[in-house]
């Protein structure tokens, strides 16, 4: 598989995805496939979740950035090769290039999480931080590669990089036979397209859809537009499928083979994470979780058996924290409540007293009592609870204004 710039434009056949499973063979793991009940008694049929986030590198990136960089020219090779990416295809690039003894340059925004800045240094790729966002590291990217020859990796607008992608659809045909539809989160287009060429292929009959953040789809304008369009400043928590117009040569094969793309919400994105950890168990990502948030938001629009690929694992620490919160908050199991009592001794404990007999659990307590607004002997109390789900929620501020507590709305 070698690749000039005509052969960026060749079609991917189930020949090339087969060729790229040979070629990752000791490579990349075959990831487990996970049944969840929890999701199979909300969807109707059975769903199993396919477990990208545990290929080497935290996501199934690696797959196509190995076969891509595998088959370079000799002088490509020593070239060396670049590469543009926030987090998932950094890694995957510099490990694929480690494996392969070639040499990765990979530039990152100055944003990015420490945590992927030092595991793509550590998979063997120099790092270097350039511009705020993608946009500008990826221009730098592209600048560096015409300067030095490199060979600039594609997060996914090539052939080589789908066919990589597509070995998962042959593991889902392999260890699920019986699917009846794949749900798979869809950024730039290569891994629903990669999916799409080999199970198509094999089983026309299996419904693919792809999903994305309802902030960055650029999917749904460009399939009506019948071309990529660009959507300006995507935004989404799921920063893995925040990319603002598709890959063209993905595209085609998105446009002809993917028989759906849908769009879910941020609270829907948070709640499928949260879901992932406590029920399945899984540390995933929010992109990775995007096809449980979209069986989440409707689950009577999957026909079963339902696979899910869970794409990436590779999460900030913070902004789990701050995700988390959100799903709570998003299933009524957080909630900040502000009101105002006397500004006397006692007035706090008695209080909490209230929250403690509605079994609602106190995280942080802040004071204002300098606010205008108030009257010379009233202070603002702002709660933040651990509640039960909605009906506790309901239940809390009921409590609280029988006590006598004004609740700021």
């Amino acid at each position: 598989m070698s690749y000039g710039t005509a052969d960026s434009l060749r079609p991917v056949t189930l020949d090339d995805v087969r060729g790229a499973q040979k070629m990752l063979t000791g490579v990349a793991r075959a990831t487990a496939m996970e049944g969840s009940r929890h999701l199979s008694q909300l969807v109707g049929s059975p769903v199993h979740l396919k477990c990208e986030n545990l290929q080497r590198t935290g996501s199934f990136k690696l797959r196509g950035a190995y076969v891509r960089i595998a088959g370079l020219l000799p002088e490509e090779r020593a070239a060396g090769v670049v590469a543009a990416s926030a987090g998932n295809h950094a890694q995957g690039v510099a490990l694929a290039s480690s494996l392969l003894g070639v040499h990765a340059t990979v530039f990152m925004p100055n944003g990015a999480p420490l945590p992927k800045i030092s595991a793509t240094r550590e998979y063997g790729a120099e790092v270097r931080l350039h511009g705020q966002v993608v946009d500008e590291t990826l221009a730098a990217a592209e600048e560096y590669a015409a300067e030095t020859g490199a060979v600039f990796i594609h997060p996914f607008d090539h052939p080589d990089i789908i066919a990589g992608q597509g070995t998962v659809g042959l593991e889902i045909l392999d260890q699920c036979p019986e699917v009846g539809t794949i749900v798979v989160g869809v950024g730039g287009g290569g891994l629903a397209a990669g999916i799409a060429v080999a199970v198509k292929a094999i089983r026309p009959d299996v419904r693919i859809v792809g999903v994305q953040a309802a902030g960055a789809a650029a999917y749904p304008p460009s399939l009506a537009a019948g071309h990529p369009v660009t959507v300006r400043h995507p935004a989404t928590m799921a920063d893995g499928i925040r990319v603002g117009r598709p890959g063209d040569v993905p595209f085609a094969i998105v446009r002809d083979l993917v028989d759906e793309v849908r769009t879910v919400g941020e609270d829907h994105l948070s709640a499928a994470l949260l879901l992932c950890l406590e029920r399945a168990k899984l540390v995933v990502e929010p992109a990775g979780a995007s096809p449980v948030a979209a069986l989440l938001a409707e689950p009577g629009a999957f026909p079963g058996p339902v696979v899910a690929v869970l794409s990436g694992g590779n999460v900030d620490p913070v902004l789990m924290q701050r995700v988390l919160r959100h799903g709570m908050a998003a299933q009524g199991r957080y909630l900040a409540v502000r009101l105002r009592l006397t500004d006397r001794p006692g007035a706090l404990a008695t209080l909490l007293g209230v929250l403690s007999v509605v079994d609602a659990n106190v995280l942080d307590v802040s004071h204002v009592r300098t606010d205008p607004r108030l009257g010379l002997a009233e202070a603002e109390v702002e709660l933040h609870l651990e509640t039960k789900g909605p009906a506790h929620c309901v239940e809390v501020g009921h409590a609280l204004r029988e006590a006598g507590y004004t609740v700021i709305d």
